[in-house]
């Protein structure tokens, strides 16, 4: 395969903002028939997008956390759950950065500038709690032993590589196996069945007896042993999924009103887009995206200064406002995905519509990890200073 395009933070912007706008037309068809979106995917590979956070040194842009963020944010205003598949892709580029060995990293950078990507299995059902894992590895011979099974594998079915979560041995510290995703023992299953972000088939991985060698496994467990913005990065890039929900539901609740809906006749007023109380709501709606985003940003902007002035401290700051930014883009992309159908009115609900999608995404998405512990966390440090925990889920 031939290098992809190494972009500029403003060349990928410009690049998200138009694939984007190009996967906002097929949208809602292919949730309403749950099409997977593998020629979409296919197109934000071969774009370079998914390459920006490859190091200079290994011939990439090493573009910044702000300008993720909003590519994420301008892939989901079109299409979020296309936007949601290459998450754990960019995760775990960065955890190659932070814990691989330098022959790790240039044995699997140069791929992602090739445009092969990363999916994910890290979560399981039936354990005790989100950070609860019964994935192994275990020493076989000159080797080790995969053996799990995965659920909310988003990106996998995709993916090149499956970087997976496992114990090293019965009780030892977790680690992130490498591997192929045509590996033999590996097996994908596309079971994802939900309310909302249909089409990121995040469904099963089975992993039985999967040969993994030295040199294809990382300490997961070390990411968190110091000032880190790991988690940081990874909760930025949900912000921005559901920000992108938030701003597609507002521009779709326009369209709609301003084409479609009818005007209340005590409004006495000719369009339903010249209704005061509509007006007004769309004003607030506004309001609330606006100030989304403006959180989304600087949560951006934080992570970038701790990634450059890295102490307890500043990833600490990081932490934070990525948190402030998930908490008001989960509540902004519910509650605009909701008020849509306010201002809309009855025509909206119609099937063919689809306009519903815009909340079942926000509702299924912002679910990933709750809000109210950014909010709890946010309390404690506004009320004693408590610095928050170096987790992947904040």
């Amino acid at each position: 395969m031939s290098r992809v395009a190494v972009l500029t933070s403003d060349e990928a912007v410009s690049r998200a903002s138009e694939l984007g706008a190009e996967f906002a037309k097929g949208a809602a068809e292919r949730d309403r028939d749950k099409v997977l979106p593998r020629e979409q995917i296919a197109q934000l590979a071969a774009s370079g997008l998914l390459a920006i956070t490859v190091p200079s040194e290994f011939g990439g842009a090493g573009l910044p956390a702000v300008t993720v963020a909003e590519v994420f944010r301008l892939i989901a205003h079109g299409d979020p759950n296309i936007a949601q598949i290459p998450h754990s892709h960019f995760v775990f580029v960065n955890q190659l950065l932070l814990q691989g060995t330098r022959d790790q990293q240039a044995r699997i950078l140069p791929e992602v500038l090739e445009g092969r990507t990363l999916g994910n299995a890290q979560s399981e059902r039936g354990t005790k709690h989100i950070r609860d894992y019964r994935t192994t590895l275990r020493r076989d011979g000159d080797a080790w032993r995969l053996d799990g099974t995965k659920f909310y594998c988003t990106g996998a079915l995709f993916a090149d590589w499956i970087p997976t979560l496992a114990h090293l041995g019965e009780d030892g510290p977790l680690h992130v196996a490498w591997v192929r995703r045509d590996a033999q023992g590996v097996e994908v299953i596309d079971d994802w069945d939900a309310l909302g972000q249909r089409t990121t088939a995040s469904g099963t991985v089975r992993l039985d007896g999967v040969r993994v060698t030295d040199d294809l496994i990382t300490d997961f467990s070390a990411t968190f042993t110091g000032p880190t913005t790991y988690g940081a990065f990874a909760q930025l890039l949900h912000s921005a999924i559901d920000a992108g929900i938030a701003r597609a539901a507002l521009s779709d609740a326009a369209q709609f009103v301003t084409t479609k809906s009818r005007p209340h006749p005590d409004a006495g007023v000719d369009r339903a887009a010249d209704d005061p109380l509509v007006v007004h709501a769309f004003g607030e709606m506004e309001l609330t995206v606006r100030g989304a985003e403006a959180l989304l940003a600087d949560a951006g902007r934080a992570v970038d200064h701790a990634n450059a002035n890295l102490d307890e401290h500043t990833s600490a700051a990081a932490t934070l406002a990525v948190a402030a930014a998930r908490a008001a883009t989960t509540t902004t992309s519910v509650d605009v995905a909701s008020r849509l159908f306010e201002v809309a009115g009855t025509r909206s609900v119609v099937a063919k519509e689809s306009l519903d999608r815009h909340w079942r995404n926000a509702r299924t998405h912002t679910l990933h990890d709750p809000a109210a512990w950014k909010v709890q966390h946010l309390g404690r440090w506004a009320v004693d200073g408590t610095l928050p925990p170096r987790t992947g889920q904040l």
